[in-house]
């Protein structure tokens, strides 16, 4: 059987720039989110002058654990983090619907790509932020309906 050394291999997949003289190498890169979580606040839309419009929400995702478990006996506390994600939508369409239909404690899906930026405070402080920028929203419920 021919096998080819792991280099030759390599060399098909990575252009190195000296080889390409000059020319732009493109990569492919991969930067993907899905969160599952409630929403915690209702939306609501940003407008900066000149910039189309954004839609913006919160989005909570709890990790919960058992401490002191062990493989025969779940025993021991259990506890729990919640992480809030900051949710922009900026595609027309998906930011209309989700301005309109995204509330308070609906437990949705998200699919988009984290964005890291800066901005500046109120007090002239530099401040940065990062955002998840839906691209997909899935409804799964609406809020928590009470018992009666």
């Amino acid at each position: 059987m021919f096998r080819r050394p792991a280099v030759q291999v390599l060399h098909q997949f990575v252009r190195h720039e000296s080889e390409i003289a000059g020319s732009l190498v493109l990569e492919r890169s991969l930067n993907r989110v899905q969160l599952l979580g409630r929403v915690g606040q209702d939306p609501v839309m940003r407008q900066v002058e000149g910039k189309n419009p954004v839609t913006i929400f919160s989005l909570a995702t709890n990790e919960m654990w058992r401490s002191g478990e062990n493989e025969t006996h779940q025993i021991g506390d259990v506890s729990q983090k919640t992480t809030w994600h900051r949710i922009s939508v900026f595609r027309p369409g998906l930011r209309d619907v989700a301005y309109q239909y995204v509330k308070k404690g609906s437990r949705i899906y998200v699919e988009g790509k984290v964005d890291y930026g800066e901005y500046m405070d109120k007090n002239n402080v530099r401040r940065q932020a990062t955002t998840i920028i839906a691209d997909n929203i899935i409804f799964l419920s609406d809020q928590t309906k009470e018992k009666a």
